[in-house]
């Protein structure tokens, strides 16, 4: 390393806070710190500011009705299209051939759709939904990697009123099959392959495997031809069809879009619940589009003349709000990419940010500490200089890791806004506005202008600033679930019960509870520490393992860790702690022991590692998610779980073996 990198990673180590420049407050969305006492002073009429953003069929009557709470509804007696709002609106505006979508497949391969493209390939598969049967309100399930078709169907199914259903595509057969029984879906999208790391996958073989264990039985299924040449070989069933004769047959074809009600359903997306069964979150048309559209305008500060680059997959309620929704709605161009960030080079994120002089970029902090890993050289390599903003978001992200990000691919020039939200949230709840608040690594920040939260101890009062507690939110906001998809009583016991008094008719006695533990500063800024049900029983204490982590990958030369419980006969439980080290870095006893200092500084000695293993890789599902339960396995000497669902199942038995190696 230079002389001079290391002088500036020891004044970016030592600072706490950052500020954004002036030449960006000079030009952002968001620059008025007067801002979060408007929206104070005039709740909830302030979030007309999100509404003003949309065009309406018809005019709301009031903001909020929050006279049935938990039930809040937003924007009642409103009429709107999300379709319209994304497409329609831009070609009317004169901005047809403004680019809607560019799309880069994982071998290179690219298209371009203007916003006209997308008018005209919307409205054919509107059309053929309509001729396949499907009718307002019907859900129409997507089972789709990242390809253009997928934002199309999205915007289709809303241009006819057909919530979707959006199921990652790398979900197993049977997750498809519990996401259509639990919703009622007849009508499903899907693909017959799509590539991974060079190779072709077989993903119409899995489809029709779903498909059998669908109770209700499918009305017509959607195929795209994603594979040409390199598919195999399926033959099309006689209720499915294929995405190209369909269209071909609508050439042309128009479809006026549905006026839905504000609180109409947009869309179903489930996600993971405590009782192993997914729960379908509702999200409705008027207060989630306006959240989506709002929050990419003031946090990401997306201009129509952006080119705005999200890497997540559109699976995740990520991409629906921030690939899809709220970039569109905005008219903007937004960028979408099939493939992985190490394909086939370690420079390919960059490569594409080169490629498309792209101006934000939001992305995991898992994908942050791979990029660490792998090392400066790689951004290095490539010209950065069109970025304006950086973002991250899915996870806490630790000061090393957010000052890397900040030094490495901001130049020092892009403020970094660190997101904390949930798919049930819709959208963004706690961060920096990056126009006017500074950044402080590590903490997500204060939260949004109009969002009530706060940090509360196991009776409902607030903690102390620096002591850990409940993070809660004491008001709706528009982005906000309606409910669970069929299951009120379990939308109140799962959200509302915690902190509410339920007996109460008065919406200031309603509480949400998102289930995560966080601490507060005395600026107000927020730092997430994790799934409060993430805990290991140490001796009694119960540990945060995202803390633990946090306090790990602090640690010089450490990129990315994962924490888990092992059994342990004296203690119950003990902490171990599976470590990849950052490129350059040696494994080895003296990191292993700064480490455990390390963990002990920033914790205490309850949370000392009993053991610390170093692995290349971590065992990770296709979509990025570390798979803890596999690494318990390894700790407790058990015979391992279901590998199946792995990008790289081989890792686990690699830190089997050196568990074992370490233990004797």
């Amino acid at each position: 390393m230079a002389q001079g990198d290391t002088e500036l990673e020891a004044r970016l180590e030592e600072q706490d806070e950052f500020e954004p420049s002036e030449e960006f407050v000079a030009q952002a969305n968001v620059s008025d710190s007067d801002i979060y006492d408007e929206f104070e002073e005039n709740w909830p009429v302030c979030w007309e500011r999100a509404a003003d953003l949309l065009d309406w069929d018809e005019e709301y009557d009031e903001v909020l009705d929050d006279s049935n709470p938990p039930f809040y509804e937003w924007f009642t007696g409103g009429e709107l299209n999300a379709c319209y709002n994304c497409v329609d609106r831009h070609v009317e505006n004169g901005d047809k051939n403004r680019v809607a979508i560019k799309w880069e497949g994982e071998h290179g391969e690219t298209r371009t759709y203007t916003y006209q493209d997308l008018y005209r390939e919307v409205n054919e598969f509107a059309a053929a939904l309509r001729d396949l049967g499907v009718e307002e309100d019907d859900v129409v399930t997507l089972y789709m990697p990242m390809v253009p078709e997928l934002p199309i169907a999205m915007l289709a199914c809303a241009r006819i009123g057909a919530p979707h259903n959006v199921v990652f595509a790398g979900f197993s057969a049977e997750a498809l099959a519990t996401r259509m029984n639990a919703a009622d879906s007849r009508f499903l999208v899907t693909c017959d392959g799509y590539y991974r790391r060079g190779d072709p996958l077989d993903h119409l073989d899995k489809t029709n495997e779903g498909l059998d264990s669908v109770d209700h039985g499918v009305d017509a299924t959607v195929v795209v031809d994603r594979l040409g040449d390199d598919g195999f070989g399926h033959d099309l069933k006689g209720n499915q069809h294929d995405w190209d004769d369909l269209l071909d047959e609508q050439g042309g074809e128009r479809v006026e879009p549905v006026e839905r009600d504000a609180e109409d359903m947009l869309f179903l997306m489930y996600t993971s619940g405590t009782t192993g069964q997914p729960k379908g979150v509702k999200h409705t048309t008027g207060g989630y589009l306006s959240y989506a559209t709002w929050t990419s305008h003031a946090v990401l500060d997306i201009e129509q003349e952006d080119t705005y680059w999200c890497s997540a997959d559109i699976g995740w309620i990520t991409g629906h709000s921030y690939i899809v929704y709220g970039p569109l709605a905005l008219g903007s161009t937004t960028v979408m990419y099939e493939g992985t960030p190490d394909f086939p080079n370690r420079d390919r994120m960059w490569d594409i940010v080169e490629k498309y002089a792209v101006d934000i970029f939001y992305t995991a902090p898992t994908a942050i500490r791979a990029f660490m890993k792998w090392g400066s050289k790689y951004p290095a390599s490539r010209d950065l200089s069109s970025l304006r903003l950086l973002g991250t978001v899915g996870e806490p992200i630790n000061p090393r890791a957010w000052k890397w990000y900040y030094e490495h691919i901001g130049n020092e020039d892009c403020p970094v806004v660190d997101t904390w939200w949930q798919t049930e949230t819709g959208g963004m709840m706690i961060t920096t506005l990056p126009g006017v608040k500074n950044m402080k690594p590590g903490s997500a920040g204060p939260p949004l202008p109009g969002i009530d939260a706060q940090i509360v101890d196991t009776n409902g009062d607030e903690v102390k600033p620096g002591r850990a507690g409940y993070l809660t939110v004491n008001k709706p906001w528009p982005g906000m679930l309606r409910t669970l998809y069929n299951n009120d009583e379990r939308y109140i016991s799962e959200y509302w019960e915690e902190y509410s008094d339920t007996d109460s008719d008065d919406p200031d006695d309603w509480v949400y509870f998102p289930e995560d533990g966080a601490k507060v500063d005395e600026d107000d800024y927020i730092t997430v520490l994790g799934r409060v049900d993430d805990v290991i029983n140490v001796s009694g204490h119960r540990l945060g393992t995202m803390e633990i982590e946090s306090a790990i990958v602090g640690v010089e030369g450490v990129a990315e860790a994962a924490v888990v419980g092992g059994n342990h006969e004296v203690k119950g439980e003990a902490v171990y702690a599976y470590v990849i080290t950052e490129d350059g870095y040696e494994e080895g006893d003296d990191l292993r022991a700064r480490i455990i200092e390390g963990v002990e500084d920033a914790i205490g000695p309850i949370a000392r590692p009993e053991q610390v293993v170093f692995t290349p890789e971590l065992p990770k599902t296709r979509s990025g998610k570390i798979m803890r339960r596999l690494l318990e396995d390894v700790a407790n000497g058990a015979e391992l779980g279901n590998t199946s669902t792995l990008r790289n199942p081989e890792i686990v038995g690699e830190i089997e073996a050196k568990v074992r190696a370490q233990s004797d």
